[in-house]
């Protein structure tokens, strides 16, 4: 599992020109990508770190400041780019494997404590932030 997570001070989803989920900072948007090993463990691995990294202003984590996360499911996280011009997707795990997975991290970061809004599994979205730093970081399991 792979997390992409940018420290925000606004951040949105919108399909079929509808806004589906948002956040007014300071918050984290995370971009989620799953591979066909993920499992339960990786849910609970990655929606913990998420929760608890130190990435906000002054050192504190979502979990210190009740900080909003937008959750967008990123099959292309696992996109394998290294021969030719064309990526791989091969890594990535099909929607009837990620989709529950995806699931269960905004549910665990929900259980954990967290207000989640997410994106639209598997739609053409567009997604819009305002970056604060800008802090990025890569979280893999």
């Amino acid at each position: 599992m792979r997390a992409v997570v940018q420290r925000v001070l606004s951040a949105s989803v919108t399909v079929d020109g509808e806004v589906v989920g948002a956040i007014d900072g300071p918050g984290l948007l995370v971009y989620l990508g799953i591979t066909h090993s993920d499992g339960d463990a990786e849910v609970a691995w990655i929606a913990k770190k998420i929760w608890d990294q130190r990435i906000l202003e002054g050192e504190l984590s979502a979990s210190d400041v009740g900080a909003p996360i937008l959750l967008v499911s990123q099959f292309t996280l696992y996109a394998d780019a290294s021969k030719g011009r064309r990526p791989s997707w091969s890594a990535a795990a099909p929607g009837p494997v990620s989709e529950p997975l995806y699931e269960a991290v905004g549910a665990e970061l929900e259980r954990l404590g967290a207000h989640v809004e997410r994106g639209v599994f598997g739609a053409h979205m567009q997604v819009s932030s305002v970056n604060d730093g800008p802090v990025t970081l890569l979280l893999e399991r």
